[in-house]
């Protein structure tokens, strides 16, 4: 006889174990060619305990549940469990198995896409043995025997003599009750905003290690229903007639030639700044009276001192779509997250990968919780190899806003690590005080939001006049841009989407410039390899605006039931749902040829 707190943790702790124990048999049997050490092995057990444990708190729902009905109704634990204990051996075991069997030929880890082939078994099988899928079946049956006997084992019989008065029940109430809560945090992944996601396993520069990490039961799971097949959605007319609109839209800039450059060096150390929130409404607000030089006066002061590009249009409205386009060249989707997506991440361009391989160190500083949206394994995929999150900084710090770590302690943090970082370095900053709630420490306007976008201004001021007093400067380029825009007393329209970019720093030549040219954030990075004399092939969507093949100046923007579509003549919205627009008939095709054909390669890459 066991108590049913005992039992609830005996239950999760044996499932933790067993999840911990797959991952070094998962990489001595999926690791095909990998060279790995028994500090790689025990990296990997590290790093995707958090995810074990939330794993194990989901099996454990139904075994709390039968552990906390016991209390009033007499009951058997083990017979009545029996019935899931088959079940959840038989789906373990067959995700397990089918993850070190499918891996080697897939390299990733087992998803919803899966599904996609049950309805074709035989194409499915076609390319292995009889043997194999023999072997695989045993496999599967001998290991789901195992987990069954040891599910079965832990379970007991009886909690003991049924209580017969209330009193008697409420200590063990209490405690079941409270073992509910735990198990909870561990689904969620513990109280911070973010929920855990497949992107917090991973940890290193290896995909290999990192796909090991994960459980394989987690991201197969937390799949359905994000892997959805996509080149299905959104269809208009004919592929080949889609195919033409695209290639007019994309096939222009796709080269590096220059028609202006605007640094006096091929290699500078290069610092992109991805301001939240950071648009038009805060850059050039129309609100209560507030001009821009009192909302943003070091960020117009910088771009007077720089290079202002006047015609940056957002590819959308939050910061997970908008980091993708800024470091993945890639346009965004109105219903769907990419970074949220571990398969499709790893197939997108990256931009820190393309600063490495020409010797470039990298490094990502973001003041809040980087697991948030699948962060840190898309961040790691990119290219990034040093990150700094809320966790490097002190307790007390982590609680300086709602969001993590306030702007003035990350601005500051930045200043001080450049000095140290040895050249030549990519590095890429997000900001956050300027977000909802917009709770920051000092005022210096009346309207609440406006404050904390002048606010994170003071700080970019501070920063940006820091780095002109040090040896930094010289060989130094500054991007400097929204991730989205606030959206403030306005709806979706063209003018939200419609926001400003400046490079500064003393790599700049061409100082005082304005550039009015009509851009996307997917076009920052082919735009940027292309001054510094890298390839852009790497980038299929992203086009070097200042090429004299960039010829049809264009902006594609997407938000959750909707596109709009700008050019140097018309800039208009158009509603998937109402299927209504407010533009001109021949931009509504070119809208929707863009939108079918991004989906047809969108199904490309979940495959």
């Amino acid at each position: 006889m066991r108590s049913r707190l005992s039992f609830i943790l005996r239950y999760f702790v044996l499932l933790v174990v067993i999840f911990i124990l797959q991952k070094p048999l998962f990489m001595l049997f999926a690791g095909e060619g990998q060279v790995f050490s028994a500090s790689d092995c025990l990296s990997v057990m590290y790093h995707g305990l958090a995810m074990d444990l939330s794993t194990a708190a989901y099996v454990s729902v139904i075994p709390w549940i039968v552990a906390l009905v016991s209390l009033f109704i007499k009951l058997n634990p083990r017979k009545v469990l029996r019935p899931y204990h088959i079940i959840a051996a038989l789906v373990l075991s067959l995700i397990f198995i089918s993850d070190i069997s499918l891996y080697p030929f897939w390299q990733f880890k087992l998803d919803a896409s899966v599904f996609l082939y049950l309805d074709s078994p035989g194409e499915a099988t076609a390319s292995v043995s009889t043997g194999y899928l023999i072997i695989r079946i045993l496999a599967v049956a001998a290991y789901a025997v195992v987990i069954y006997a040891l599910l079965n084992r832990t379970t007991p019989k009886s909690f003991g003599v049924q209580e017969e008065r209330r009193r008697k029940i409420t200590a063990p109430l209490i405690a079941v009750i409270l073992a509910g809560g735990l198990i909870f945090l561990a689904m969620r992944g513990g109280v911070k905003e973010s929920v855990m996601n497949v992107g917090r396993a991973y940890f290193c520069d290896r995909q290999f290690l990192n796909h090991s990490a994960v459980n394989p039961a987690f991201s197969l799971f937390s799949s359905i229903g994000k892997s959805k097949d996509f080149s299905s959605q959104y269809r208009f007319t004919s592929k080949e007639k889609t195919e033409v609109y695209f290639g007019s839209f994309y096939n222009q800039g796709r080269d590096t030639s220059l028609s202006i450059r605007l640094l006096n060096t091929i290699k500078p150390n290069v610092l992109i700044i991805e301001m939240e929130s950071f648009g038009s409404t805060y850059t050039d607000p129309q609100i209560q009276g507030y001009s821009r030089e009192t909302v943003a006066p070091n960020w117009w002061r910088i771009a007077g001192e720089g290079v202002l590009f006047n015609n940056l249009w957002c590819n959308s409205y939050r910061t997970d779509r908008g980091t993708v386009s800024i470091f993945s060249g890639y346009p965004a989707f109105p219903k769907t997250s990419l970074m949220k997506q571990p398969k499709v991440v790893e197939k997108l361009p990256r931009l820190a990968e393309a600063f490495l391989n020409e010797g470039y160190s990298t490094h990502f500083l973001y003041g809040g919780d980087i697991n948030f949206t699948n962060t840190k394994g898309y961040l790691i995929t990119n290219g990034f190899r040093n990150l700094v999150a809320d966790t490097d900084f002190t307790h007390k710090e982590q609680k300086s806003n709602k969001w993590g770590v306030d702007d003035a302690i990350t601005f500051r943090f930045l200043a001080q690590q450049l000095q140290n970082l040895e050249s030549p370095w990519f590095y890429g900053f997000l900001t956050l005080s300027s977000h909802e709630p917009f709770d920051v420490p000092e005022k210096l306007l009346d309207d609440k939001v406006l404050n904390s976008a002048a606010y994170t201004d003071r700080c970019l001021g501070m920063l940006i006049d820091s780095l002109k007093n040090s040896l930094v400067w010289d060989n130094l380029l500054v991007v400097i841009l929204p991730d989205h825009n606030m959206l403030y007393r306005q709806s979706y329209s063209p003018e939200y989407f419609k926001n400003r970019m400046i490079w500064t720093g003393g790599a700049i030549s061409a100082t005082g410039t304005e550039i009015n040219t009509i851009m996307n954030q997917s076009d920052v990075a082919a735009t940027l390899l292309a001054q510094l004399g890298m390839s852009i092939e790497d980038f299929p969507l992203s086009r070097n605006i200042l090429s004299p093949s960039y010829t049809a100046p264009s902006a594609f923007c997407c938000y959750n039931n909707g596109f709009v579509l700008a050019d140097s003549l018309v800039a208009f919205t158009y509603d998937l749902d109402k299927m209504q627009d407010s533009g001109p008939e021949e931009k509504e095709t070119l809208g929707k040829a863009l939108l079918q054909t991004l989906y047809d390669g969108l199904g490309a890459l979940t495959h």
